[in-house]
């Protein structure tokens, strides 16, 4: 798919300026690649059938979330529930990031719908809004190698997971949280950016302790959305013409 892409638009280049992107992705998700292999297997999965899930799921936080629920012999609707309420914010993106690859398509767009991931549409979204087209080629070397990778590390996961250190007393496990909070700065100049934020912030924590997770993800988002919707954009002090 990607070698037919690069020939029919010509812009080779596109491509491989997605890659180099993607490459601080890849490293930061992959100990959480190793870790959900590691854990899949210590809750009864089989190898082919931890690498499966990654492959055709693709859904890092979710496939935590259901491992961990399937281990404990939970219900199967509230098992579908917790990944919907983790999984909540790509309705979201992908609302967000329709607008950009509307033109693409149809075959295409679902493509770039199902590699779509939390960085994948912080960076798509940045290019878009600096005037550059968001095109397939590009979207493609973006996504692609993050998809690889998780699903090959899954895979070694799976199979040397108890070999694996305890990443939680490494550290390793906080990459990927110091990652996205480098994506959320990049949007710091957008208008009501820092009360969005913080009210997310907040009504993710008071819900992860009274709720408990894996709603708080939702309830989160929903509070940012809500503030953003009800405080017009010149509340923030920011993007205000002089």
């Amino acid at each position: 798919m990607a070698a037919e892409a690069i020939s029919e638009s010509g812009t080779g280049s596109d491509f491989w300026d997605g890659v180099r992107l993607s490459m601080p992705v890849v490293v930061a998700s992959a100990p959480f690649a190793i870790l959900f292999g590691a854990i899949a297997v210590d809750n009864g999965f089989s190898v082919i059938e931890a690498f499966l899930m990654s492959a055709m799921i693709y859904g890092g936080a979710s496939q935590m979330v259901g491992i961990e629920l399937f281990g404990q012999h939970v219900a199967p609707w509230l098992i579908v529930l917790s990944i919907f309420a983790v999984n909540f914010r790509h309705v979201l993106y992908s609302a967000g990031i329709g607008r950009r690859i509307a033109h693409w398509p149809l075959l295409q767009q679902a493509a770039g719908y199902f590699i779509l991931t939390d960085p994948q549409f912080a960076i798509a979204e940045a290019r878009a809004e600096s005037g550059r087209p968001v095109g397939f080629v590009w979207y493609l070397g973006l996504g692609l190698p993050v998809y690889v990778f998780w699903v090959i590390e899954s895979g070694l996961g799976a199979v040397f997971g108890k070999m694996i250190p305890d990443t939680h007393a490494l550290g390793i496990d906080f990459l990927l949280p110091i990652y996205f909070l480098g994506l959320v700065l990049g949007f710091r100049k957008r208008p009501l950016w820092g009360p969005v934020v913080a009210a997310s912030a907040v009504a993710s924590i008071i819900a992860y302790r009274t709720v408990g997770s894996p709603w708080h993800v939702s309830i989160g988002a929903v509070a940012g959305i809500l503030l953003a919707v009800i405080l017009p954009p010149h509340h923030s002090g920011v993007g205000k013409r002089p």
